[in-house]
Parts: C-alpha cells; sequence; structure tokens
C-alpha cells in the first residue's frame, strides 16, 4: 500500500494492461502470442505521466474540478448530473445511494461516465470512482458479482487474515465494475457501554470492535486487503465519530468531547496510515478538546497539524459529505468550499452534484484573487494526480 517507486509501478502496470486481462492469469512460461507495439507504447507513455506537467497544462477550473468528487447514483446518472459534471469538470466521483443491479450493470453505468472524460473536460486525465462498501447497511453495490457483506461488527469477530483475504475478493468485485476507491474501513473507536446510542456508527455495527487496538488490526486488515485487490481504501472519519451521539448527516452541533490531539482511540488511524494507506476521510463534528470552534474538517489543527504532522500522513484528505449532511447547513456552499481547503483538505466530496456549480465557482474566485489559497488548491490537485498516478 505504500506509493513506493511510481513510475515503475506505473509502468508495469501499463505493460500488463497492454497485454490484455488474460495475461494476468497465464501460467507459467505462456505468453501471448502478439503484443500490439502500439498499445504498449500508449500504456507506458500513460504511465510514465509526470503529475506535474499534467498539473501545468490544466486550466484553474480543470485544478478545481480535480479537487472534487461529485455524488452520482450508482444505478445510473441521470442527464442534469451528467451535464454537471460535464461543464464543471469534476475529476471524481462517488457512487451513491443503493443498486442491486450488478457488475455488468455498474460497469455500463460507469462507462457512460467515462465518456465525458476528454481534453475539455477532466483535460483527459481519468476519475477516481469511489462507493461506501462497508459491509452490512452500508454497502452501495449489491447483485450478481457482488457479495453479501456483513457488517464491520460481525467481520471483527474472524482473525485479522480472513479479514484481509475476504477485502481482497470484495476489492477484485469492486475493481472488475469499475470502482477504484471505497470510502472504508471505519477506524472510530466505539466504547461498548455507549454503542447502541452511537447514531453514526454503533447504532448500525460499522465497528469492528470496543477497543483501539483491536479495531487498528481489524481496520488495518480490511485496508491491505482492499489495496491486496487493486481498491484505494479510506480510513474514516477521522479524528473519530465513536464517542459522539448525534449523526452529522442528520443533525446540527455534533459534538464529542472527550477526544484529545494524543488520543488511544487515534490507533487504528494510524496504524493504517503507517501500512500505507494514502486516504483518510475527516469528519464533520467538533471536537471540544481539539478545536471547539471549527468542525473538523475546517480545522487546521486537524487537518495540518494532527494527521499532516502527528501521524505524518502525505495523502489525500478527503471530506465526508459538505454538501447534504445537516451538520453542515449554517454555511454556504461558497463558504463550505473554501473553508475546507483552508484547512488543508485536498479533496472535497458532495454527494448533491446539484451543489457542484456553487462549489466549483467559490474555488476558482478565491483562487483569482489569493495568491495563498490558489497554492492550496494546486498543492491538493498535484497530490490528486500523483495519487492516481500511483494507482
Amino acid at each position: 500500500m505504500r506509493r513506493g517507486n511510481r513510475p515503475l509501478a506505473a509502468l508495469l502496470a501499463a505493460w500488463c494492461l497492454a497485454l490484455g486481462p488474460a495475461a494476468a492469469g497465464l501460467p507459467a512460461g505462456e505468453v501471448p502470442a502478439v503484443v500490439p507495439a502500439a498499445s504498449v507504447q500508449a500504456a507506458a507513455v500513460q504511465a510514465a505521466a509526470d503529475p506535474g506537467a499534467q498539473l501545468a497544462k490544466l486550466t484553474l477550473e480543470q485544478r478545481v474540478g480535480q479537487v472534487l468528487m461529485a455524488g452520482v447514483p450508482a444505478a445510473g446518472a441521470d442527464q442534469s448530473t451528467l451535464a454537471t459534471i460535464t461543464k464543471y469538470e469534476v475529476g471524481n466521483i462517488f457512487l451513491k445511494g443503493r443498486s442491486s443491479k450488478g457488475t455488468a450493470a455498474t460497469r455500463a453505468v460507469l462507462r457512460r461516465l467515462e465518456a465525458t472524460v476528454s481534453a475539455t473536460t477532466t483535460g483527459g486525465i481519468r476519475r477516481f470512482t469511489a462507493t461506501d462498501q462497508e459491509g452490512g447497511y452500508v454497502q452501495v453495490l449489491s447483485g450478481k458479482g457482488f457479495s453479501k457483506m456483513p457488517t464491520a461488527l460481525a467481520q471483527g469477530r474472524w482473525p485479522a487474515a480472513t479479514i484481509r483475504a475476504k477485502a481482497k475478493a470484495w476489492a477484485r468485485q469492486l475493481r472488475s465494475a469499475g470502482v477504484t476507491v471505497n470510502l472504508a474501513p471505519v477506524a472510530d473507536v466505539v466504547p461498548q457501554a455507549g454503542a447502541a446510542s452511537n447514531a453514526p456508527i454503533g447504532r448500525f455495527e460499522r465497528e469492528f470492535g470496543y477497543t483501539a487496538a483491536s479495531v487498528a488490526t481489524d481496520a488495518t486488515a480490511f485496508a491491505r486487503g482492499m489495496a491486496d485487490g487493486g481498491v484505494a481504501p479510506v480510513l474514516k472519519h477521522f479524528p473519530g465519530l465513536g464517542r459522539v451521539t448525534g449523526n452529522t448527516d442528520t443533525a446540527v452541533g455534533v459534538t464529542d468531547t472527550r477526544t484529545t490531539r494524543t488520543d488511544a482511540n487515534l490507533k487504528p488511524f494510524r496504524s493504517g496510515i503507517r501500512a500505507g494507506a494514502r486516504w483518510v476521510m475527516v469528519s464533520s463534528a467538533y471536537y471540544r478538546r481539539i478545536d471547539a470552534k471549527r468542525i473538523a474538517a475546517f480545522s487546521p489543527t486537524v487537518l495540518k497539524t494532527m494527521l499532516r504532522k502527528d501521524l505524518g500522513f502525505t495523502g489525500i484528505i478527503v471530506s465526508d459529505d459538505l454538501c447534504d449532511a445537516a451538520q453542515l447547513s449554517p454555511w454556504s456552499y461558497a463558504e463550505r468550499a473554501v473553508k475546507f481547503f483552508s484547512a488543508g483538505g485536498t479533496m472535497l466530496l458532495c454527494v448533491n452534484a446539484k451543489a457542484v456549480p456553487a462549489m466549483h465557482k467559490a474555488l476558482a474566485a478565491q483562487a483569482r484573487k489569493d495568491p495563498a489559497f490558489r497554492a492550496k488548491l494546486n498543492a491538493a490537485a498535484l497530490e490528486v494526480l500523483q495519487t492516481k498516478a500511483g494507482q
């Protein structure tokens, strides 16, 4: 899961792609009869693309698009959503809602979305395609080709090796459908005594266990398995939603009164990062003992001091949903976008594509008038491009 040598890894991946899907499963000693030289060359050029050079070729609007992830119905995008992600050059998508149509239907949905990738939209750069495939109550994709996944709490009763193996198989199912990022695992620690009253996690058995040690072991195993299967895992919801009662999706003023900057319950995030996870989702709760006046997604203390400095994280900091979540209601769409990137965020998740235009325009406008903000936006876009180059 570590980034390692990006150019070499990407070149090898491109070579395998050029050989075709069957090449990966060839018995020892067998090779394809013919490998088209043009295919190998094109794949090698794509793999060797320099993220810095890519960034330089993007317009400001396209750079903004690279740091946005917009929600698209998993069962298929309507014309309005397609028009929005095309016009506003959205560089990443999130399959939302539920689809029970299986892998083939999901592939078809994504092919339609891929058709909007061009030099004039995303700068020709492929999108990250994400979904929520935790298991139990949170499994967006099901049907033929997708396993029915148990809750994280049930998974936590398995040995770590089993969790990793199962996650690898689930990741391969996602990858076969075209999904490249899974907004899982949940790395939050929920105290057992308060699990039933913990609306966002415990009530739905989304936690792997009730101690920092057990969650660290199991969430890291899940993350490793996802990476083994070719899908990027996302540790969430930093610095933890295990001690709140309200759900930021449906309530306002959701506040954690106990978690500190050096809290023991940060162990699952630290473990996953050390294992090489390149994505961390930050929560939208308030943390009274860390930064009482700002929600985590708007807090430089959480994003820069804790996540970047204390935990040494260098990857993509993605927000929880900043569009439909009730916790965000005090701020306009424009304010939400600017505050998140000002605090040090990398990618903004907006489940409601209708809110994308306001956010996109606000970010571009702020970047034009504020050189310091523009530098932050460029750095975020570069990190996204680097991560894409390494996957």
